[in-house]
């Protein structure tokens, strides 16, 4: 009998491939057949977590069928690559722009925008522009620009301190406190002087879901600038709020209607609503992005201008953003994020009134909340031990220290997404009363040592 017979009459898990373990870390001298390897794999990730369970994390677990297809049919599609795409090329012209007009740019025509891997390379951009603009303003009136900061607050997600430290500028932190729980433009001028860039306004806080009034941000730096003559711009961080706002607090002014808000990000793989891998940014016009830092690209087949830290990126995403933007229209997004908001709000009551927490916000920003142990509750167990107990029913529930001035304050966090139900969520809670239950009946102290919940941004 041959070996490729007996390799096709082999049940799988006996097959070579399977019936030895793999090497880690050295390419195999041979191959194997295709369904082995796939096997292999789909074997080893079972042991990750549920996505669906997964509520650290704010990026999109789910789509619909027509979505998935959709995005296998463009695997295969480089967005760097205009001339061989052309048509995925304007589809992203037309996401961006789209953008512009729900965050009331002033003349969506003459906006400037891109997509981009994520939020982060998305704030990365927004952040460089705000220093060349700087740059060039110092220069043309003969002064350096060896000194540039950027203000923003103590809990701002952690690629604001990557750009500060990438590219040498100066982060200016405003700590938060319990009384100003975000930055909302207390103390601000005493972090302003001619060396600021911009303040970063988060819609949105990674730790607790809240928004940072934006207006009132602005109005501080109108005054600021009435005082000094500094006139001191805002980078929008809308990885998350950007597309609940629009949808959910229409009236609230945090966009392009402020004239100080130069650029916004958002994450179209958060509350875009689309798989991991897209981010998007847009400048209110065409002037508040340097020319200098877009480039001519030749070599692809055509001259193409490109404004990105990376260069070879997935075009699958964006067709996917473009997706939902026609199958959902503005009222269709509205009554997805409105959901994710009633169920953040319906877990937070609940959780609210037990005995053991109080909330540190209720979710009606976006659909993102955090609490605390009541003071007093108990000495015998933190957060720490209740996150531990509902990862062992699947749910990841993080639980994290808040920065600076509050460092002593252990909240935990629910990320609410589309594809939580109503149904899950009186699930998790019937777990968290378990859990909270359980614990409360441990006699003594637990182990000092224990395991702490990732912390998902």
């Amino acid at each position: 009998m041959s070996a490729d017979h007996v390799v096709g009459v082999n049940p799988m898990f006996a097959r070579p491939g399977e019936a030895r373990a793999v090497e880690r870390f050295r390419m195999a001298l041979e191959s194997m057949l295709p369904e082995t390897a796939y096997q292999v794999v789909h074997d080893e990730v079972m042991l990750d977590g549920n996505a669906r369970l997964n509520l650290a994390t704010f990026v999109g677990t789910w789509m619909d069928d027509h979505a998935t297809r959709l995005y296998a049919e463009a695997f295969d599609k480089n967005m760097i690559d205009k001339d061989e795409y052309p048509q995925t090329a304007a589809i992203e012209t037309r996401c961006w722009r789209m953008l512009a007009d729900l965050w009331n740019a002033p003349d969506p025509e003459q906006t400037i925008g891109t997509s981009t891997v994520g939020s982060s390379e998305a704030c990365m951009l927004g952040g460089l522009a705000l220093k060349r603009r700087w740059q060039q303003a110092r220069r043309a009136v003969g002064k350096p620009t060896d000194r540039p900061n950027l203000i923003m607050s103590s809990a701002v997600q952690v690629v604001w301190e990557k750009f500060c430290n990438y590219w040498d500028i100066e982060p200016r932190y405003v700590p938060i406190s319990d009384e100003h729980q975000t930055l909302d433009g207390h103390d601000l001028a005493s972090y302003v002087d001619e060396n600021t860039i911009g303040v970063v306004a988060i819609l949105g806080v990674t730790y607790t879901g809240m928004y940072e009034p934006v207006a009132a941000i602005a109005a501080v730096l109108d005054t600021i600038q009435r005082d000094t003559g500094l006139d001191v711009p805002i980078h929008v961080d809308g990885a998350s709020g950007a597309m609940i706002a629009p949808f959910l607090q229409p009236d609230l002014e945090w966009d392009f209607r402020l004239p100080r808000v130069h650029s916004i990000n958002t994450s179209g793989h958060k509350y875009g609503l689309v798989y991991p891998g897209l981010g998007w940014v847009v400048w209110r016009s065409t002037d508040r992005l340097p020319e200098d830092l877009i480039f001519k690209v030749g070599y692809l087949g055509g001259d193409m201008p490109t404004f990105a830290l990376n260069f070879s990126r997935p075009g699958a995403q964006v067709l996917l953003q473009y997706y939902q933007f026609l199958r959902l229209g503005r009222s269709g997004f509205h009554d997805v994020q409105k959901a994710s908001q009633g169920v953040a709000m319906y877990l937070a009551r609940a959780i609210g009134e037990m005995d053991a927490f109080e909330l540190w916000n209720d979710g009606s920003d976006i659909p993102v909340f955090a609490w605390r142990l009541t003071g007093g509750y108990t000495d015998r167990w933190t957060l720490y031990d209740l996150s531990d107990r509902l990862r062992m029913k699947g749910w990841q529930v993080p639980a994290y220290s808040l920065p600076d001035n509050l460092a002593d304050t252990t909240v935990q966090r629910i990320v609410v997404r589309n594809g939580l139900g109503m149904d899950l969520a009186r699930a998790l809670l019937d777990d968290i009363r378990d859990a909270v239950g359980y614990l409360d009946l441990l006699e003594g102290p637990l182990p000092a040592e224990r395991h702490v919940a990732g912390f998902h941004h």
